[in-house]
């Protein structure tokens, strides 16, 4: 690999609980100090502790926002990641196992499900291999593979006799042991993965003995194995700007604080908490006149009390959102319709995992975009916006705010597991882009000025009325779950019912006059190109690598993300739709939720619908060879992305 141009991918895997997300934060962030762009994808199971994790860590000399397989790295602390990966290991690249599993039947290994246990013994057993760890080591060898053999119970003994570490800290530190490892492995510069460790560990008293575990591992490397021999190199570039490293969970907090979030209520839920608990961590920020801000998060009983709260909040004035997943988005339903004809400005962000029911609680799907379009009995208004990436992530949820108060409605953000775990190098962000628009609220008046209640509900023609804040001299209206007069009070008069009825919904139409284009709708590679697709949400990282490796083949596409997918960008999709040929729609899902979104909206089906629904996020090679198959005609209308070693 050429030393200017650099794209690794390296994978760590190991039981939950035993340091594999530490590990990847700490070789992430060495690589980020580096100057050298990073994307991270986390994998785990639902259990707290003991099943098996891995995380990616993707690292170029070019911006990156999707993983890929295979991975020119694996780092293994134990026998079911290297039994789990070692097929994912590209020609070339390395593999670092415990010596202690070199020679383990997998038929034995009962933590591994049966239909993986028995893809890999055929597998195997199809190349002439033993249904063992040394099968999938010989089989890595005859791909290319450098398979290096590392004796972590010795090193772990070193570190305790040279460190005076205790044996229990010495183990915890063999994460970074191996960390440090594949440093010395590509040659990095030692300190940087030194700094990756005071930047993971904080003012935390492990961070001078993990440092001192980076240079003992390094030593280690270089008087074991000759590491000019080895194929892969990571040089520090020369220019390093500042970058942040955050995951979409983060992103998402930080566009609420920007945005001047007072108050946010959860319960909790994965993976939607981890956005809750770094406002909670973050509650008072500065502001730009140099005064600070505060963000109440509130923990409730459950997902009713959640909306209920964000509500109740958002009434007087304060901003205010509520975050969870699918199943708790079920159980705010009611309180959606509540927000919905009381016209409530009320962001909720929908972090999507795999369903239905409790599904796959850990893992992605792009599964509640249609829930989210229709959720609630009846029917209100809501939009709901889609983020595709990190920084996207940011601007999204501080502009959902403007376009709740806008048009007091219920704004609903989706993202989903791959992108709410997903950390991503970002340049820093330009909150001075950021505008607040509170919407049309109501001057305050003298009490009495509106003797028989302030009217609230008031017929407009686009559908919005002025709106008092809860305690507003002047403001006083009634709220209820019923229908209402313009005053709030109860009637089912029906020329007042087809009045509200009108007017609520005639904000979807406003809505869909006055925001631009292009928060609609994002138009990437050639927009002339014939090849068209379509998609929305964290599919967009592999979609937009896909098309630049075609076009750098001579296949131009041009690549369609919806970013606001209620009310439907139709007319802006109409004169893109005209001249598709052929239409692809990839999506994380079983059913094609956008698919059928645009179908009912534009009366297009598109010529091939390009899905995967195993809980996992599309791989950039997976897509490649979607396309590849279309262009070549060997495509049928469906395309399901399927790989059993995962």
């Amino acid at each position: 690999m050429s030393a200017n141009v650099v794209d690794i991918a390296w994978r760590v895997g190991g039981p939950q609980g035993k340091g594999v997300d530490t590990a990847a934060g700490v070789f992430g962030r060495a690589a980020a100090a580096g100057g050298f762009f990073v994307f991270g994808r986390r994998e785990y199971y639902s259990n707290i502790m003991g099943r098996h994790s891995y995380f990616d860590i993707r690292v170029a000399t070019h911006p990156v926002a999707v993983h890929r397989n295979p991975v020119d790295i694996l780092v293994t602390f134990e026998t079911e990641t290297l039994v789990r990966h070692a097929l994912a290991v590209a020609a070339g690249g390395l593999l670092l196992h415990d010596a202690g599993a070199a020679d383990v039947p997998i038929d034995r290994m009962v933590f591994l499900d049966p239909p993986l246990q028995e893809a890999l013994v055929s597998h195997l057993e199809e190349a002439g291999l033993p249904p063992t760890t040394a099968g999938l080591l010989e089989a890595a060898r005859r791909r290319g593979v450098t398979v290096l053999s590392v004796p972590y119970g010795e090193l772990a003994k070193h570190l305790t006799s040279t460190l005076g570490a205790s044996r229990a800290r010495a183990e915890r530190m063999i994460n970074t042991v191996a960390v440090a490892l594949s440093g010395a492995l590509l040659q990095y510069d030692p300190e940087l993965i030194k700094k990756g460790v005071a930047l993971t560990f904080g003012s935390s008293p492990m961070t001078e003995l993990n440092q001192q575990a980076v240079d003992l591992a390094y030593a280690y490397a270089r008087e074991t194995w000759d590491l000019e021999a080895l194929p892969l190199r990571l040089a520090p570039r020369a220019e390093r700007p500042v970058r942040l490293f955050l995951s979409g969970t983060q992103a998402v907090a930080m566009g609420k604080l920007a945005a001047g979030i007072a108050f946010q209520s959860y319960y909790p839920i994965s993976p939607a908490t981890d956005e809750s608990v770094y406002l909670e961590r973050h509650a008072t920020v500065p502001t730009v006149d140099g005064g600070t801000s505060s963000v109440l998060v509130w923990q409730t009983e459950d997902e009713l009390a959640a909306v209920a709260t964000a509500s109740g909040a958002a009434l007087t004035g304060a901003r205010s959102a509520t975050a969870t997943s699918g199943p708790g988005l079920s159980l705010m339903t009611e309180g959606l319709g509540w927000a919905g004809i009381n016209e409530v400005p009320l962001v909720v962000t929908i972090y999507q995992r795999g369903g239905p029911a409790t599904g796959l609680p850990t893992r992605s799907e792009q599964g509640d975009l249609l829930f989210a379009a229709h959720a609630g009995h009846g029917e209100f208004p809501r939009l709901v916006l889609a983020s595709g990436d990190v920084a996207e992530a940011f601007v999204d949820a501080a502009q959902a705010f403007n376009y709740a108060e806008r048009y007091q409605t219920v704004v609903i953000h989706l993202l989903d597991k791959t992108l709410a775990s997903t950390l991503q190098t970002v340049d820093p962000f330009d909150t001075s882009q950021l505008s607040i628009d509170r919407g049309l609220v109501a001057e305050p008046a003298e009490n009495g000025a509106w003797p028989g209640g302030f009217p609230r509900f008031r017929p407009t023609e686009s559908g919005i009325s002025p709106r008092p804040l809860l305690g507003q001299p002047g403001g006083m209206h009634w709220l209820t779950g019923a229908e209402h007069s313009e005053v709030g009070r109860v009637t089912e008069d029906p020329t007042t019912r087809e009045q509200q009825m009108e007017k609520r919904m005639r904000k979807l139409e406003v809505a869909a006059r006055e925001i631009p284009a292009e928060e609609k709708l994002q138009v990437y590679g050639d927009p002339d190109a014939a090849f068209t697709v379509l998609s929305w949400g964290s599919t967009k990282g592999a979609i937009l690598e896909a098309t630049q490796r075609l076009a750098a083949e001579g296949v131009q596409v041009r690549h369609l993300q919806i970013r606001m997918l209620w009310p439907f960008p139709a007319q802006e999709l109409a004169p893109f739709l005209a001249t598709a040929q052929p239409l692809v729609v990839v999506e994380t899902n079983y059913s094609g939720q956008m698919a059928r979104l645009l179908t009912q909206e534009t009366g297009t089906k598109p010529d091939h619908l390009v899905v995967k629904y195993n809980g996992r996020p599309i791989a950039v090679n997976e897509l490649l060879e979607a396309m590849r198959a279309i262009l070549a005609g060997k495509a049928g209308p469906r395309y399901v992305i399927r790989n059993p070693f995962e």
